[in-house]
This record gives C-alpha cells, structure tokens and sequence, in this order.
C-alpha cells in the first residue's frame, strides 16, 4: 500500500512541476507579442531591434531591456534610437514595466490612453519627440509614477487635473509643446517652478485674478471721491520719491563702492546665473536631467561624492558631482571661492568646469560628459595587450 502511494504522490509532483514550467514558458510569451506589437509601430530596419527575436520564450536576453523577478520586463531604454513611427497601445500588457524611455527619437502621434495601465510605471520619458494632441487624463492613474518628461514635443490642450493627484510625482517636465489653459498649483504640482511649463501658450493667471468688470467700466464722470483719491494718490506718491531719493542715491554709492564679497548670492531657482564662464543651474534642471539622481544614472562614487550622467534639455550630456552632505557645512562663501579655484585650473588632461548649483542643502559640480572609462579600465585594456 505505501508503494503505491509514493508512486501517485511522485507523479502529482511531476505534474505540478511540468504546469510551472509550461506556466513559465506562457507568460512570458504574452511579453513577447506585446512588445512585437510595439515594434509594429515603427519604422522597419532598425538597429535597435535586431536583437528581438519573436522566436525566443522570453525578451529578457533583448537589447534595451530590462527583466525583474520572474523574467517579466520591467524597463524599456529605447531613447536617442532614430525611432519613427507611432506609439502602439499594445504596450499596457506589460503589467511589470517600471520605466519606459522613449526620449530623443521621432515618434509622432497621440500618446496612448492605455499607459495609464501600467499601474507600476515610476519613469515615462517621451521628451524629444513629436507626439500630438492632449495628455491622456488616464496618466493620473499611475499612482507610482516619479519622473514625467513630456517636453519638446507638440502636445496641446490643458494639463490633466489628474496628474495634481499623483502624490509620487517628483520630476516634471511639459515644457517647449503647445499646452494651454491655467497652470495647476494643488497636490503635487505645489512643488515644481516655470521651469517645468516654459515655452507654453498657458494662461498665467485664473479670471479672478484679473481686474474687475467693474472697475474697468466705471463712469468717465466719476464722483468727487474719486477726484479726492487722484490727488491723495498724487501726492503720497510724490512724499514717496521725496523720501525714496535718498535712498536711491545711497544705493547708487554702494554699489559703485568695492567689496570683499565674491559675489551676490541668488535664489536657488534663479534659471542662470554665471561666475565668469561657468553657468549656475537650478536645482530643480539637474534633478530632471539625471530623473531625481536616480541610482540608474550614477557613474561612480569618490571621498567627496557621486558622479551622476544627465541630460539636459538641449540633449547634451553632463557629468554632475553632487558633494556629501559633509562639504554643505563649509558655508556658501567658501564653497564658491572652491568653485573659482577649480575653474582656474586648465589642463589638456582635465574637464574644464561647466557650472554649479548651490542651495541651502546641495552642492554640485557640473562637468561636460565625456565617455573615457575609468583610469582601472584603461590600465586593464594596458596589461592585457602585453
């Protein structure tokens, strides 16, 4: 009687076993043919799918993407690919995807609805492109999302109420499309400057803001009060110059005074400001140009900091040292007297200084990007050609 038992429970088992294997081999598939459905979308003969066999159980082995736990795709990195063609909705079945990089190619069309169902997405860069029409309110379903990058494109119509809910929304940028309507401020969107809507047709200010009907219409007769407010009005503005002279002539001779001063600090948000040649970026710039520093972006670390890659706007790359928490507490005069001091440095075998930023708890060094390796890669590639 044992003897047959064993032999049932072993043969359940291997049942059990071959089920999660034919399930393994399954659901990866449905990846597959979401993906060659994305693929669909674009223009034949491109490079960057060479590697895509539909043949394969799993695209986990594909260029330009990325698998997690259980093989299912969790990143796409097709940006700066020479993409042309249209974004397929198709896309929404990869119930997994994290983030989806579609940056600095040609793809036209409106951005698909059905990317409001990837319920795990962080990142959605579609920045550089040319995509129509208006951003799809579903976007605010993704309740995960983190970094938004819709500039450089040709998108019109309102910004979605939707998205001022997405309370994970850390970098935003709709800047340079066609967008218009009012500006939201509630939820999420209290935390992001102009710099994320520049170069847009909005409405700056809501109705309310404006003046009035009837202030603009009142009667041209006017009663003697008004009358009486023109010269009170009047003359307090001339005892305000009488008064403001002084001052305007004491401001003058300080400022035509020397000082000790390096220079004159700004607000952190002020879009430039420049130290001789070198450019002083925004904080809010360099967050969206390495997608909030994120780990992905990091090339290195040293005794003084990281090295994160970013991009900016105009597509070219930097190398942005953000300096530990340590070096905040060298004062803001004395961190720029450092920044003077490497700026002067000149040498064929070092980057020239591009810039900084400076807040009350960040300091950045902005470096031009260049794609050397590093000094142990070099000194490998040495030892193993002798």
């Amino acid at each position: 009687m044992a003897e047959p038992e064993r032999r049932r429970r072993r043969l359940l088992l291997l049942l059990l076993l071959l089920l999660l294997c034919r399930l393994a081999f399954v659901l990866p598939n449905a990846e597959v043919d979401a993906l060659q459905a994305f693929v669909g979308g674009f223009a034949a003969g491109n490079p960057a799918f060479q590697s895509w066999d539909a043949t394969m159980p799993t695209p986990c082995t594909w260029f330009h993407v990325t698998c997690g736990q259980g093989s299912q795709v969790i990143r796409l990195d097709l940006g700066n690919q020479s993409l042309s063609g249209e974004l397929k909705p198709d896309i929404w079945q990869l119930q997994a995807l994290q983030s989806l990089e579609l940056y600095g190619n040609n793809i036209s069309g409106k951005i698909p609805s059905e990317l409001g169902r990837l319920s795990r997405l962080q990142t959605l860069d579609l920045y550089l492109n040319k995509f129509t029409g208006e951003i799809p309110n579903e976007l605010g379903n993704l309740s995960k999302l983190s970094n938004l990058r819709l500039n450089n494109n040709s998108l019109s119509g309102p910004i979605p109420m939707s998205l001022t809910t997405v309370q994970t929304l850390d970098v935003l940028d709709l800047s340079h499309n066609n967008l218009s309507g009012v500006i939201p401020t509630s939820g999420s969107f209290s935390r992001f400057t102009p710099i994320s809507f520049t170069d847009n047709p909005f409405t700056l200010k809501n109705s309310s803001d404006s003046p009035s009907n009837n202030s603009a219409t009142a009667p041209s007769s006017g009663s003697s009060a008004s009358n009486i407010a023109k010269i009170a009005g009047g003359a307090g503005a001339g005892a305000a110059m009488l008064f403001a002279a002084p001052i305007v002539v004491l401001a003058w001779w300080w400022r035509r005074k020397p000082h000790d001063q390096f220079f004159d600090l700004l607000d952190e948000e002020t879009p430039e400001v420049h130290l001789g040649q070198l450019r002083r970026f925004p904080l809010r710039e360099l967050q969206v140009a390495t997608d909030n520093f994120s780990p992905n972006n990091m090339l290195g670390r040293g005794g003084f900091g990281k090295v994160y890659k970013g991009r900016l706007l105009d597509g070219s790359l930097i190398a942005i040292k953000r300096l530990n928490g340590d070096r905040i507490g060298t004062g803001e005069r004395q961190f720029l007297m450092e920044v003077e001091i490497i700026s002067m440095a000149v040498h064929q075998n070092l980057l020239r200084l591009h810039g900084y930023c400076m807040t009350p708890t960040e300091r950045l060094l902005v470096y031009p990007y260049m794609e050397n390796k590093s000094l142990e890669t070099r000194l490998r590639g040495s030892l193993s050609v002798l």
